[in-house]
């Protein structure tokens, strides 16, 4: 699902639902004092917002001027400027939220749970970046320090993300697992940085397996042909890392607010979950019997 009326329907259908409700608790624990509307529906905003996300370009403004305005006036008759439309987006933060959680993969046994550095300013601008001062922290992954946060994600075999999480970088990968896993079941598979006693215990009591390999200074573990194989597939979830960043463009460092980054992430993360080809493991009935012998 990739097209701007597609989107607008499923999401369309998904606010009909959940704005009204949504807008009268607002009212009613005296969160808005005010209901003035919007000449652009809320439907209408996350469409365009998650719509970028899936156009293969950088620059909103851009898109928004030279693709929007341009091109699909005629579908938004009440097309804001670009600086009122700038000034309403955070007001979808919310019910992009409410959405991304309603459209979520479901679980099937097998997942996958990995996280990926967001950086948001060069490491030589450090000192002076000031959009997240305070929140942002220093961490180190795979390709060296940096300053940001991290994206914690589970998925299954099929490409789906399951729950995602955005901590600063300088959490541990394991903190945020118990968390995360609410709702998974059967086994859940990590690299060697999510070895723990404690998190494969708590899971345990969750009904989820943890499963990872050992490090070189650890005595060898016993696994089963099945879970060695799962294991080898991990790259499912870093081609999702990949497509997140370089596709959906989750990652950039031309935030000016903590909103607008938000938006940006889980905008980002609908814009995937909406894919008709995501990556996915082919595993067969036959396959799935194995692993509940094993």
């Amino acid at each position: 699902m990739n097209k701007l009326t597609d989107i607008f329907c499923d999401v369309d259908d998904f606010c009909k639902v959940f704005m009204p409700e949504w807008e009268a608790q607002l009212l009613a624990d005296g969160t808005r004092k005010r209901n003035r509307q919007c000449r652009m529906t809320m439907s209408e905003i996350m469409t365009i917002i998650i719509a970028f996300h899936t156009s293969n370009q950088r620059d909103f403004k851009n898109y928004y001027a030279g693709f929007v305005v341009r091109f699909y006036k005629h579908n938004f008759p009440e097309l804001l400027s670009y600086t009122r439309f700038l000034a309403v987006m955070p007001k979808a933060l919310t019910p992009l939220c409410a959405y991304f959680t309603h459209i979520k993969g479901k679980p099937t046994g097998i997942s996958f749970v990995d996280s990926t550095s967001i950086k948001v300013c060069h490491n030589l601008r450090i000192e002076r970046h000031k959009t997240f001062a305070g929140i942002a922290k220093r961490g180190r992954g795979t390709m060296g320090w940096f300053y940001g946060f991290k994206l914690h994600i589970i998925v299954n075999h099929l490409g789906d993300i399951l729950a995602a999480k955005i901590t600063p970088a300088n959490v541990d990968d394991r903190k945020p697992v118990p968390e995360l896993a609410n709702g998974v079941i059967g086994k859940l598979y990590g690299d060697k940085g999510y070895i723990s006693r404690a998190l494969s215990s708590d899971l345990f009591d969750k009904g989820v397996e943890l499963v990872t390999n050992v490090k070189k200074n650890m005595k060898a573990k016993l696994l089963s042909a099945w879970d060695r194989a799962m294991l080898s597939r991990r790259f499912i979830i870093e081609t999702i890392n990949d497509q997140l960043k370089n596709i959906t463009q989750i990652e950039h460092s031309r935030h000016r607010s903590v909103h607008g980054f938000m938006l940006n992430i889980i905008a980002g993360l609908i814009a995937y979950s909406l894919k008709d080809n995501k990556p996915s493991l082919r595993i067969t009935s036959e396959e799935f019997s194995m692993m509940t012998v094993s």
